[in-house]
């Protein structure tokens, strides 16, 4: 049976390709993310750890940083291993992001919701990122 499961969400915005990502690739500046509240970062800046209002914690290790083109990294905790992938292009003076999530759980009753869960994670992640950037 699959266990990895894979989200997509493809969003369009009106700033500039560098404000979209310096917001998005700043892990200090974190409270315009409405479900985190507190991202703890390594001193060497490649690893984080996001905070749930919930007190759930979830690692991230970044695997690649390429300024304005693509942001990918190592995510798990308690439930879940995965990657995500940022892709970011120029779209006329705005920009359009490309999010894409891979997570495989091991347990097989949450894998029948994580593909849903990761949807409405992906569209809150955009409605907050719209928001910070006052589109």
């Amino acid at each position: 049976m699959e266990k990895i499961k894979e989200s997509t969400i493809i969003a369009n915005f009106c700033s500039p390709i560098e404000t979209v990502w310096n917001i998005v690739t700043d892990n200090t500046a974190y409270t315009w993310r409405s479900n985190v509240v507190r991202i703890e970062v390594s001193d060497d800046g490649n690893s984080f750890t996001e905070f749930t209002k919930d007190g759930f914690e979830t690692q991230f290790t970044i695997t690649i940083k390429n300024p304005y083109e693509r942001y990918e990294f190592d995510m798990k905790n308690k439930n879940m291993n995965g990657h995500w992938v940022g892709l970011f292009s120029k779209d006329g003076s705005g920009t359009k992001i490309e999010l894409t999530e891979e997570v495989e759980v091991a347990n097989p009753i949450m894998n029948l919701f994580v593909k849903s869960y990761l949807k409405k994670q992906q569209e809150t992640y955009v409605i907050d990122l719209r928001k910070s950037l006052g589109e």
